[in-house]
């Protein structure tokens, strides 16, 4: 409004020509002879009002068109959106389709522009766009779940991995001891067998087991985690350092996770990892099927309609953990690893070379090319540690099956105490049954004695009055009336003449 202002005024008060005026306010005479046909069909004086303001007079020199009286059909909105999340999927390429179908319906401006208003209504930024099966996101929880040694009551912490999906949301987690390279490995592994296939896309946070060195630009991976993402096909893109909205999907994932699941199991108590991720796997089935507050459907419907078509499959032969090392081959064409010496061909002589360890193999690289590969030689100390390994998986094995005789103990325990409760029951209720009966017998007993005793009373008193010679007296209480009953003789009962 500013520029319309100092049109007006170089062109009333000035006199300038419509050129000279484009010159110094760095506009084309296009745009001043339009603002200027403008003022003459709205009448507006110069100089202005003063009560004219800036929204008044952009009212009156660009008034808003009056609303077609044509109703037009209206797309689903709903199925817009979605479909904008499948790659290469445009504004332009749904307006096309819509037309096909409705040939009297929006023109594409005002599609797009209802299109978006009625994107504002499901949230207030929407930062990223998803496609699917492009972009897995993965994280460490905050919170971790305490575990309880049976043997020693020992309390270690677990970690808890959490993995989304960007289009569903879809959500994986599991518990592990450590969020070093081993268990992050393995967590990704199971996260893609959990999914059934794979995303073309990793978002990593800065874990030190993922990313060796944080760039904004060349960020440098672990090896493993390199040779992981090789394996399955996948480029990894970790978060820049310090910007968690590059990876907001997990971090709304764990804050989800933790209200409705960590939260639920803070009353429990855990004795192995094994139980932990059973009940984890219990809680996750529900938050996955919770239904979506601003849109149709769930988590688990969203993975089955969007993000479950388009991953890739896995391949066939699972990932193999594997651990990489930079050492030099030494004068003897031997490279030491973890005290053992493997050869490699001499003219390889005091090269720098990769190695790359697995459980059974030991390969050795020179710029990306191997050049060696044996078997890992087993000495007593790594039978020792394997045999110390397959005793603490018995003795965990062992804890668990103690619990759970425990836990049946106790269920059956609790069912003869309630068993030995409900005879007891039973029993006094018998009891009591029986003090009834005898109470009403005694109280129908005493009854008829005292029925048969004022019997008895009424007629020996009707003897004493009918006796021969006998005066008559009125009825008496008492022991006088006893006396005068004793002095009768029954057989001496008569009727008088």
């Amino acid at each position: 409004m500013r520029k319309i202002h100092e049109v007006l005024r170089l062109h009333f008060e000035h006199g300038r020509s419509k050129r000279e005026i484009a010159r110094i306010i760095n506009a084309s005479p296009t745009t001043v002879s339009d603002y200027l046909a403008r003022a003459k069909v709205a009448g507006l004086p110069y100089p202005m009002p003063a009560d004219l303001d800036d929204a008044a007079l952009e009212w009156r020199l660009f008034p808003p068109s009056e609303p077609s009286s044509v109703k037009r059909p209206a797309p689903n909105w709903l199925t817009v959106h979605n479909e904008l999340r499948r790659k290469g999927v445009t504004l332009e390429l749904l307006w096309q389709e819509y037309k096909v179908e409705q040939a009297d319906g929006l023109q594409y401006s005002a599609f797009c522009d209802h299109y978006r208003r009625w994107r504002q209504q499901l949230t207030l930024s929407m930062r990223q766009t998803h496609t699917p099966g492009e972009r897995l996101f993965v994280d460490y929880a905050g919170q971790t779940v305490g575990v309880t040694d049976g043997a020693t009551g020992e309390i270690r912490d677990a970690q808890i991995f959490v993995a989304v999906l960007g289009a569903s949301n879809y959500t994986y987690l599991e518990a592990t001891w450590s969020q070093q390279l081993p268990d992050w490995i393995g967590s990704h592994v199971r996260a893609l067998e959990f999914f059934g296939g794979c995303t073309e896309l990793w978002v990593p946070d800065n874990l030190r087991s993922g990313v060796t060195k944080a760039s904004r630009y060349e960020p440098d991976l672990n090896p493993t985690y390199h040779d992981l993402a090789e394996h399955y096909g996948v480029a990894v893109l970790p978060a820049r350092a310090r910007r968690p909205k590059d990876k907001a999907k997990v971090e709304n994932g764990v804050l989800v996770i933790t209200r409705w699941v960590l939260a639920r199991l803070r009353h429990q108590r855990f004795f192995s990892l094994n139980e932990l991720n059973r009940a984890l796997r219990t809680l996750l089935a529900d938050v996955n099927q919770r239904p979506f507050k601003k849109l149709p459907g769930c988590r688990a419907s969203a993975f089955a309609e969007m993000d479950q078509p388009a991953l890739r499959p896995l391949p066939q032969r699972r990932y193999e953990y594997a651990e990489w090392k930079v050492a030099r081959v030494g004068i003897d064409y031997h490279v030491e690893i973890d005290g053992h010496y493997y050869s490699v061909p001499c003219q390889h002589a005091r090269a720098q070379v990769d190695v790359r360890v697995t459980k059974m193999t030991v390969e050795i690289f020179q710029r990306g090319q191997r050049i060696a590969s044996q078997a890992i030689e087993a000495t007593q100390n790594d039978v020792q540690k394997r045999l110390t390994e397959l005793l603490n998986q018995a003795s965990q094995a062992s804890i668990d099956l103690a619990s759970g005789l425990q836990a049946l103990t106790d269920t059956e325990r609790d069912t003869e105490e309630q068993r030995a409760a409900m005879s007891a029951a039973a029993q006094s209720a018998d009891e009591h049954v029986d003090a009834q009966k005898a109470v009403q017998a005694a109280a129908k007993a005493a009854v008829t004695a005292a029925r048969t005793s004022h019997q008895q009373a009424n007629q020996a008193w009707m003897g004493c009055v009918f006796r021969r010679n006998w005066t008559p007296v009125p009825p008496q209480t008492g022991h006088a009336f006893q006396r005068k009953l004793d002095t009768c003789s029954r057989p001496n009962w008569t009727l008088g003449a």
